[in-house]
Parts: structure tokens; C-alpha cells; sequence
């Protein structure tokens, strides 16, 4: 049985295939278009059918992840309500809604087209699929869920409970009440891109203090309540499609009203106060509501959980292993909660396993590396064997050079987990400066992972099961080698831990890097140019890696240098007999 799910075609658009109840592919449709689009997914549909060698008339059903004329009129009747006072602004909303509208329309005809039948074809709420990309993809049987993000369908949350196979909503939170749409508006104002950049306030908070942390809390509760609730003498909505903080927030902070005027300190603090307030409103009210429902188990999703931050402050809550979050939380995860609504309520089929891995992109052959690289006229090594790719890498890591690794399926989610991956010795020297200024141009404050295998992890830190998808931080134990720049402030490091049955490639570099290492750790940063996509076709591994300083590139088995990497390959080439090519 077949089922294609689709997320909501507005932004971070997706498709999944469900083969028998288990995803057989999934991608993100930028990831392959190589930019942001608000239509159909078309390629990433294109390439679910063909990853089961399956047309339109194969597929048994088609599950979307929204309902557009009920977000329409939910989200229309909202803005009219927040516009009552300008009525000049309602109008401008409403012409805005409406274009949506004929744009959702427009892509559902573009889908029946292409042979989406309306009688296979099923529409479900936007956080009812968040929901079940989170519970039916988890370890639990029953579960407290909760949903947060910006406003999708017109809400912004959702909290409901799980048991087995059914998903019982309890009640929706507005999206006029939305925490997600309050911490995109603090990083504009702190200069970061709002709906974008929202994972550098997360790591710029780790460096400030929240002296703004009260504040915050009375804009986002109401006094009795514990679901968010937004005080909106805080905020004005304008001619703004998005929140902007009003006079009332800038006289209580005693901030600038000009973002340019912030001074550092006050960025920082900023960023750390939006932070802690959304820990503290999510861990209260995650809280009550177990003790309310007697439950100890909790599923998270939506995009406020792409937020390893506040995924770990809420997990100190409700315990280690207790809380869980899928690979993709944002709005592309939705693709896979549809497609498992459909399995579940449409067919009333029965849960399978709970995931354990991300790995359900595309993948290459090595004749298909091959060709790019010849048509490139690029020089490189052949590696026969699995053994000689592997010693090859750890020759070039153990050396200091920085190593495009680039092996197997593409991961689907936000994050590079060892198959699309930039990888380091972290005892390199420099290796942090390097990354940052001449392959990631980013921010000093931005972390990198740290990969270790599940073995070797609990001697150096502590963490949960979510690690396996960067999706919480861990800490480091006393007795942990790992240097000081890669800690973050507590003792905290952003932790990636590789299980052998998900990757045993990957695995077994890091276990045979540790025999000429402290510890079997390597930097794992993803591999894409700055504002790009994940690569994922050898043509846009190619393409990254000549416009990036990394030092060298492994892709399937074929090995590339630059300048001061050569001579290493040349040695381990050297030290065998037919060892290049």
C-alpha cells in the first residue's frame, strides 16, 4: 500500500511516500530545487514516485497537511477581530488571505491534474499532523502532545493526547496567541531575518542574561492559564502582515525603539529572555498538563521545537527519555503526519516501529559520482574498498583537514546527520575559526556538533535518545576530552550520537577515528553553502565544495584534495599498491 503525504505548499513544502505503513522516501522540495518555493512540491513528488518505481494510478491514497478554506475562513475571521480598530488594515488582511487562498486553490487543481483523484485524496488540520508526525513516529503508546508554531491553519498550537493508533484533541491554541510569532519578531529586532534565523537567537541567548524575562512572561500568559496567552497591549499589527512590539513594551524594557540603537549587551539580552520566557511557558504548562491527565510521557512538534534549547529546558521537566520529538518538527514533518493520518484513520491500520532514522532522501550510485566528477574534470582517488575510504578519511581528519563527507541517502529534516556532513577533528588546531570564516561564514556564536558513537557517548556526556537527531543538547561528564570551544555556556554541548544500525558507515569512521584519537568525536557541521539548501546530488556536492574552503571531499568512494591536502592522499596512495586512480 502506497501513500503519498504533502505538506502545506506555503513554505518548507515536502513530500513522504509511505510504503506499508513505513516511510520509504522523504525530502524537502528546496532541497532539491535548490531554493525556497510557495507552490506545489513538484520535485520532491517526483522523487517519491520514483524512489517505489510507482505512477499516480499505484498510489492508494494522497494526504494533505491542511485544510485551506477552513484556514482561510479561521484566519480571516481572526485578523478581523485583531483589525476591528482600523479598518483600512482589515482590508489590506483580507485582499492578503485571499491571494493565498487562489494560490492554495490553484496548486490542489495542479495536483488533480497530474492525477491526485479527489476520491483517493484526504485534507487534515495542519497541527493534527504535527501531532502524529510526533506520536506515531515515537516509542510511546500514550502521550500528552503538544504543537507550537507560528500560525498554521490559523492556529498556532494544539494540545492533544495520543493512545495507540488515535490522536484526541483537547483544545487549539490561536494563532493570536502564538509564542512562535512573538520570538520571530525578537529576531528581527535583534537583527537577525524573522521566519529564518530564528536558530541564532537561540544560540546568541546562550550569552546574555534575561533581564527581560519578566516582561516577556506577562506579554505571554495570562494569570490562571496555561496555555500561552498574548497580552496585545504589547504588541501593534499595523500594515504589518507580523507582529511589531508597541510603545507599552519598549517604555517597560526601556529599550530603543529604533533596533538600530541596541547596544550588544542588549541583543544578547534580548535573545536570552525571549528564550527563557518560551521555556517557562512551555515546561509549566507541559507540566500541569501531565499531572492534570496523569501522564508522563510527551510528544512535541511544530516549529518552535526546531529549537534544541528549549526541547532540552522542557525535557529537564519531564524527565530523561521521556519526551520525544521527530526528525523534522517544522512544517515539512507535516507531510509525514498526513501520510500516517491516512494510514491510520483512513485504513485503520496498525502502528509500526518507532523511527530510528532520518535517512529516506536521495541517494547516488558511484557511476553517477563518477560522471560528475569526470564531466567537472576533476582529479581524484579511487577507493576500492570500504576499509581503504575509511583510512583515507581519518589519514586527511587526523591531519587537520576539514572533510566534505558525502555518503549513502540524504537525511530529511533541518539537520546534517552524517550523511550529508562537513566533519573535523575537534583537537585540530583552529578548527572552530576555520569552519566559521571559511566555510560556514557565520556567527562566532553558533556552535558545531559534536558526533559520537552511542557506545562511547555516556562516558563523556550525558544525554537522551533525542540526541540521535540533534533535536536537545547534551552535557559533558567531569572526565570528557573534549576542548573548551566547543562547550557552551553550563557545561552544554549540541550533541549528535550515531547508533550502528542507523549508519554503520558513519559509525565505524568514528570508532576507528578514535583509535588515533582521545575519544571517537568528530565535528559533524552540514554541508551546504551559506543561505543554501543541504547538498544532496553530486552535482551540488561538487559545486559547494569548490566554492567552500574544505580541504578535501569523500564522496562515495571517491576522494578529492586541494592545496596542503594532496600530499596526504598521496602518502596513504603511496603505502598501497593500485590505491589510486
Amino acid at each position: 500500500m502506497l501513500i503519498l503525504g504533502l505538506s502545506p505548499f506555503r513554505h518548507d513544502s515536502s513530500a513522504v511516500l509511505l510504503q506499508n505503513g513505513a516511510v520509504k522516501a522523504a525530502i524537502e522540495n528546496k532541497k532539491l530545487s535548490r531554493s525556497d518555493s510557495q507552490s506545489l512540491p513538484t520535485d520532491a513528488i517526483r522523487f517519491c514516485l520514483e524512489s517505489a518505481a510507482a505512477s499516480w494510478s499505484d498510489l492508494d491514497a494522497i494526504a494533505i497537511a491542511t485544510r485551506p478554506i477552513r484556514a482561510w475562513v479561521r484566519r480571516s475571521w481572526l485578523r478581523a477581530r485583531l483589525s476591528a480598530r482600523s479598518p483600512l488594515a482589515g482590508a489590506y488582511y483580507g485582499a492578503q488571505e485571499i491571494g493565498s487562498l487562489a494560490q492554495e486553490l490553484k496548486d490542489l487543481r495542479t495536483l488533480r491534474r497530474k492525477g491526485a483523484l479527489p476520491q483517493k485524496t484526504s485534507y487534515f488540520d495542519h497541527h493534527l499532523c504535527h501531532a502524529a508526525s510526533a506520536f506515531f513516529l515515537s516509542p510511546f503508546d500514550r502521550a500528552l502532545i503538544v504543537t507550537l508554531d507560528e500560525g498554521g491553519d490559523g492556529d498556532s498550537g494544539m494540545i492533544a493526547i495520543g493512545e495507540g493508533k488515535g490522536i484526541r484533541v483537547l483544545r487549539k491554541i490561536s494563532f493570536q496567541n502564538s509564542l512562535a510569532g512573538v520570538y520571530s519578531q525578537v529576531t528581527g529586532l535583534i537583527g537577525f531575518v524573522p521566519h529564518r534565523e530564528e536558530h541564532k537567537t537561540q544560540w546568541l541567548s546562550l550569552e546574555g542574561e534575561p533581564e527581560y524575562k519578566a516582561i516577556f512572561l506577562e506579554m505571554l500568559r495570562k494569570k490562571g492559564s496555561t496555555d500561552p496567552r498574548l497580552d496585545h497591549s504589547f504588541v501593534d499589527r499595523g500594515f504589518s502582515k507580523w507582529l511589531t512590539f508597541s510603545s507599552k513594551f519598549y517604555k517597560q524594557t526601556g529599550l530603543p525603539e529604533d533596533p538600530q540603537q541596541l547596544t550588544e549587551t542588549q541583543r544578547r539580552a534580548l535573545a536570552s529572555s525571549i528564550q527563557a520566557a518560551c521555556a517557562e511557558v512551555v515546561s509549566t504548562m507541559v507540566e500541569q498538563l501531565c499531572r492534570q491527565h496523569g501522564i508522563a510521557q510527551v510528544c512535541l512538534a511544530g516549529g518552535l521545537f526546531q529549537n534544541p534549547v528549549l526541547v532540552s529546558s522542557v525535557e529537564k521537566t519531564v524527565g530523561m527519555n521521556q519526551l520525544f520529538v521527530p526528525p523534522a518538527p517544522g512544517n515539512a514533518g507535516t507531510a509525514v503526519g498526513a501520510a500516517q493520518l491516512a494510514w491510520h484513520q483512513g485504513f485503520d491500520k496498525p502502528r509500526g516501529e518507532p523511527v530510528s532514522h532520518a535517512y529516506w532522501g536521495p541517494k547516488f550510485t558511484g557511476q553517477q559520482a563518477k560522471d560528475v566528477l569526470d564531466n567537472s574534470k576533476a582529479r581524484y582517488f579511487l577507493q576500492t574498498t570500504e576499509d581503504r575510504r575509511l583510512d583515507t578519511t581519518i589519514q586527511l581528519l587526523t591531519t587537520g583537514k576539514i572533510v566534505g563527507w558525502v555518503q549513502g541517502a540524504c537525511e530529511f529534516g533541518p539537520r546534517a546527520l552524517g550523511n550529508r556532513s562537513v566533519l573535523a577533528s575537534p583537537w585540530a588546531p583552529y578548527v572552530r575559526e576555520n569552519l566559521n570564516d571559511y566555510i560556514k561564514l557565520r556567527e562566532w556564536f553558533r556552535p558545531f556538533a559534536i558526533s559520537v558513537t552511542e557506545e562511547d557517548c555516556q562516558q563523556y556526556f550525558d544525554c537522551s535518545q533525542l540526541c540521535r537527531f540533534m533535536s536537545s543538547m547534551g552535557s559533558v561528564r567531569a572526565n570528557s576530552v573534549l576542548p573548551d570551544g566547543f562547550l557552551l555556556p553550563g557545561g552544554r554541548v549540541r550533541l549528535h550520537v550515531v547508533e550502528r544500525r542507523s549508519n554503520p558507515l558513519f559509525w565505524r569512521l568514528l570508532k576507528r577515528f578514535g583509535e588515533h584519537a582521545p575519544a571517537p568525536m568528530l565535528v559533524n557541521t552540514s554541508f551546504n553553502m551559506f543561505g543554501d539548501p543541504l547538498v544532496v546530488s553530486p552535482r551540488d556536492v561538487i559545486r559547494s565544495y569548490f566554492c567552500s574552503g574544505i580541504d578535501a571531499l569523500v564522496i562515495d568512494n571517491f576522494v578529492l584534495s586541494k592545496a596542503g591536502s594532496s600530499s596526504v592522499l598521496k602518502s596513504v596512495s603511496e603505502a598501497r599498491v593500485g590505491g589510486s586512480s
